[in-house]
């Protein structure tokens, strides 16, 4: 086992943190490209909404696969082959000749992200020593989310320096070195109890409830809440993911083991974990919009914005993680999350003219430490309270849990904010729209916030012992014993 201070222990944490790395990178630089991709390809608000949905979309839909499979074959060998595929779709991003194609390169992009997010906790979790898992996770957490954050200045230097394809292509050299340090540095590990068959009919029907439910909320506001394809996308993502529980339940192989949400601090983490990066999806997808089209700011100032978030989670999330250890989670998992409301709504108030000093940065340094004090201790919680052997999926089902309310947020926001026929490029058309989407986000934030409070546990212990799954005709599946205190 490896120890945090040491060598071996930074190259795995190199390793994984720069793998994942890219896909929060790209879950976030993409959204400061947006007005010029619009410009170049005449794309309208659902076009644009789907360059970002199509990643997340593949991404929330694959991910428990990606942990399975890395359970099942080897968890560094699906994290190398998910870099090298995220690296090759990157590729396709950056030279895509139409939105269309930019679309489905996207959608390659997240089925890339899904293979190699969950091994890179898991890694983490199956190669650290017990006392230091807690601070590698801190570090992870930490700069992954400084990989989101710093993804819309990347890209506004990017666009203005040469052209929104590099923010694509910068993937390609990242994931090389990736896969090298991987190779050479990375232990493998696998858990010998997962299962031998892959869920197909898990994948297949997690997937069309989720796209269902998207491309409804998408074609909404452009269509109507009348319209035959919007019904009928919206009744396959009801049905879908009825579907899928309904096949996970009675599955002997489940890609989803229901038995861990009887773990209590399991199933609150990940209630947290939904409301939080709902209101985040909401966040990153249009404060950077906002910038560039209301308040006028070049790509690079708007993306230079959140800056002090990025400042802030580097310096701050490892020593929330050591925090969270030490006096348990419940308390930064919920003032976390009430920092971070009281910045959206600080944000909400950004409009045309708006002065950095004054109307966003605030704003900005709140949303940094709100964000570095939930998102160790959340990702601690989610992982530690399963049995070891489990540290795949579990990595997968809140990494799917987070894509999935992001997409879903970014599906539903500007619907639900009032968008109707308006464009997400119209100064008049999208404050309004802004605003009240940061409000709802808010609103999100304090539900994630009530729910740690109530839920989450002041300290957790691992279970001990992995869930037993059966046919739908054998025994009843073994409950696992909570092991924790309030």
């Amino acid at each position: 086992m490896l120890r945090y201070a040491e060598a071996a222990g930074r190259w795995v944490l190199f390793a994984t943190v720069l793998g994942s790395g890219l896909t929060f990178l790209d879950a976030t630089v993409v959204n400061i490209a947006l007005p010029r991709i619009g410009d170049d390809f005449e794309a309208g608000a659902a076009a644009l909404q789907w360059t970002v949905n199509g990643y997340t979309l593949s991404l929330a839909a694959l991910i428990l696969l990606g942990g399975s499979l890395g359970d099942r074959f080897g968890r560094r060998r699906m994290f190398v082959i998910g870099v090298a595929w995220f690296a090759v779709a990157s590729l396709l991003c950056g030279l895509a000749p139409n939105v269309e194609t930019l679309i489905a390169a996207r959608v390659l992009q997240g089925i890339g992200g899904a293979l190699l997010t969950p091994g890179s906790l898991a890694i983490l979790e199956s190669s650290f020593e017990s006392d230091d898992r807690a601070k590698a996770i801190g570090a992870w957490s930490g700069m992954a989310g400084v990989a989101g954050a710093i993804g819309p200045f990347l890209g506004g230097w990017l666009i203005e320096a040469a052209s929104w394809r590099l923010v694509f292509l910068i993937n390609v050299p990242l994931a090389a070195l990736v896969i090298y340090v991987a190779l050479r540095h990375v232990p493998e590990s696998a858990n010998p109890a997962a299962a031998r068959r892959l869920d197909l009919a898990g994948v297949v029907t997690g997937a069309a409830g989720l796209a269902g439910l998207t491309y409804g909320f998408t074609a909404w506001a452009a269509e109507g809440p009348g319209s035959p394809a919007v019904l009928a996308a919206l009744a396959l993502g009801v049905g879908g993911l009825v579907a899928f529980v309904l096949v996970e339940r009675r599955s002997s192989e489940p890609m989803l083991p229901l038995e861990l949400f009887r773990i209590r601090p399991f199933t609150a983490a990940n209630l947290v974990t939904f409301a939080v990066y709902a209101a985040l999806g909401g966040v990153f997808f249009l404060v950077v919009l906002n910038l560039q089209v209301v308040a006028e700011y070049s790509p690079l100032a708007a993306g230079t914005a959140l800056m002090p978030v990025t400042v802030l989670m580097l310096l701050l999330s490892a020593r929330a993680g050591a925090l969270g250890q030490r006096i348990g989670a419940r308390i930064p998992m919920t003032a976390g999350p009430l920092v971070c409301a009281g910045a959206l709504l600080l944000l909400s108030r950004v409009g045309a003219d708006a002065a950095y000093l004054t109307d966003v940065l605030p704003a900005a340094i709140l949303l940094g430490l709100g964000l570095s004090l939930t998102v160790a201790p959340l990702t601690a919680t989610a992982l530690g309270s399963v049995p070891e052997a489990n540290a795949g999926i579990a990595s997968g089902v809140n990494n799917a849990i987070a894509r999935a309310a992001g997409l879903l947020a970014v599906a539903t926001l500007p619907l639900a904010a009032g968008i109707g026929a308006g464009s997400l490029t119209d100064a008049g058309d999208l404050a309004p729209v802004y605003r009240n989407a940061m409000l709802i986000s808010a609103g999100l934030l304090v539900a994630g916030a009530v729910a740690a409070a109530v839920w989450v546990p002041s300290r957790v212990r691992r279970e001990s012992e992995v869930p037993a799954h059966c046919g739908v005709t054998g025994p009843a599946p073994h409950l696992l014993r909570e092991q924790s205190t309030r």
